[in-house]
């Protein structure tokens, strides 16, 4: 275990060590990695990094201490609600991220359900493609969750979730898009079957918050999936996704100030007086707030679109060209920029076996291309964006090269590592 150095150490030599430590990092900015990061190009870096600097040490713990960051906050929330087509009783706050959007929204379907309708033993139901956050809220607020299957085409199997809810149930999920495939749930057929049972529906937009609207605006076909849809409760979208905006902010939208309630923590029963707590967090940082608001202040709606639009054809330009190489496939019919590539079995490799997913993802890495790797069943994900643009054709040149040459090589790690535990 390393001790902390008792003598401090120069400015231009603790930089130079994080410069260092940076070595082995992914190389985003190249393009050739599929997630993580998103960039929206230098002028937007240009406005985060100056919006950054301004706010470092801001704390937006207390608002009255630091009321602009209670309006940075009001404004991003009521920006984002707009677009969702909320109301003028939409409201929300700003996170961390997408998993403490889903925490927030979990708990307040959990505390509603409770208050509303006795429920003591409470349930959520979703389908195996929903994020893993919805089961790490299971898991820290004492919730069962009853999982359902997915369709032929990866999206969430509605009627196996309609044998699922009961009186138990405080919520029901859907996503648009989900995460592994990145095809759009049946939201208005979701939503019905929370109502069906009093309880809440939440939308997870993490992923499309940031894409879908613009994507309509194009021309696009989109299924209604916001609060169009009558019964959503909640929605989280993620700025720091596609919205362009640095780590880590979020926004989660309730669609009543009643919604919003139930996720609030209020205490006075100690000696610092009075205490409120709008999400998991007590301090928080209000750089990554006033990054959000510039960025989006910057970009505008057409700024969003032009950046949906490269990142549309960027995705729609990968799946023709995976589709084109013998041996590999896209999973599910997704149409917005998540690509799931895996091996297609009628293309055998020599030893009768189709390709090894994860050994294709060695061989890309070696050539600098990043990805995440998923199962069942063995995949390469890809979330595309601003980021990788003008590399796709270079892309795929690689992967056709790639898929020829491992052939039958196989690779003993079948991690599918998305995770910090260390």
């Amino acid at each position: 275990m390393a001790s902390l150095p008792q003598a401090g150490r120069a400015v231009d030599d603790v930089i130079a060590e994080l410069t260092e430590k940076r070595a082995d990092d992914v190389k985003w900015g190249d393009g050739r990695t599929f997630g993580m990061v998103y960039d929206g190009g230098p002028s937007v870096h240009a406005v985060a990094e100056q919006a950054a600097r301004l706010y470092l040490h801001e704390n937006a713990l207390n608002t009255q201490a630091f009321p602009s960051l209670r309006a940075i906050q009001s404004e991003v929330v009521g920006w984002t609600a707009s677009l969702l087509h909320g109301d003028e009783h939409t409201a929300g706050f700003l996170t961390s991220g997408g998993t403490e959007s889903i925490l927030c929204g979990v708990l307040a379907a959990r505390k509603r359900a409770h208050a509303e309708r006795g429920v003591t033993e409470p349930e959520i139901v979703l389908a195996e493609s929903a994020h893993a956050a919805f089961h790490k809220a299971a898991d820290n607020f004492g919730m069962t969750v009853r999982r359902a299957p997915v369709r032929d085409d990866y999206t969430a199997d509605v009627d196996a979730m309609a044998a699922l809810v009961g009186a138990n149930t405080a919520l029901v999920v859907g996503s648009a898009p989900q995460y592994p495939q990145g095809v759009q749930d049946d939201i208005p057929a979701i939503a019905a079957l929370a109502a069906s049972v009093g309880a809440s529906c939440h939308v997870d937009a993490c992923m499309g918050g940031f894409v879908l609207p613009f994507a309509e605006m194009l021309g696009r076909e989109v299924s209604r999936w916001d609060f169009r849809v009558e019964g959503v409760t909640t929605i989280s979208a993620d700025v720091h996704k596609l919205g362009y905006a640095p780590k880590g902010v979020s926004v989660i939208l309730h669609h009543s100030k009643e919604s919003r309630a139930y996720q609030t923590f209020v205490f006075d029963d100690w000696l610092g007086g009075f205490y409120a707590s709008p999400n998991m967090q007590g301090s928080r940082s209000g750089l990554p707030m006033a990054c959000a608001w510039a960025v989006m202040q910057h970009l505008g709606v057409d700024g969003y679109v032009e950046l949906t639009r490269s990142t549309l054809e960027n995705a729609d330009a990968m799946r023709a060209g995976i589709a084109a190489i013998d041996g590999v496939r896209v999973l599910g019919d997704g149409q917005f920029h998540l690509v799931a590539m895996a091996a297609d079995p009628v293309f055998a490799s020599a030893d009768g076996a189709p390709i090894d997913m994860f050994a294709l993802g060695d061989a890309l890495l070696a050539r600098g291309w990043y990805h995440d790797r998923q199962k069942p069943p063995d995949n390469l994900h890809s979330t595309v964006s601003n980021t990788n643009a003008g590399v796709i054709d270079d892309y795929l040149a690689d992967l056709d090269d790639c898929v020829a040459a491992i052939g039958a090589t196989r690779t003993a790690d079948r991690s599918t590592t998305y995770a910090t535990l260390e």
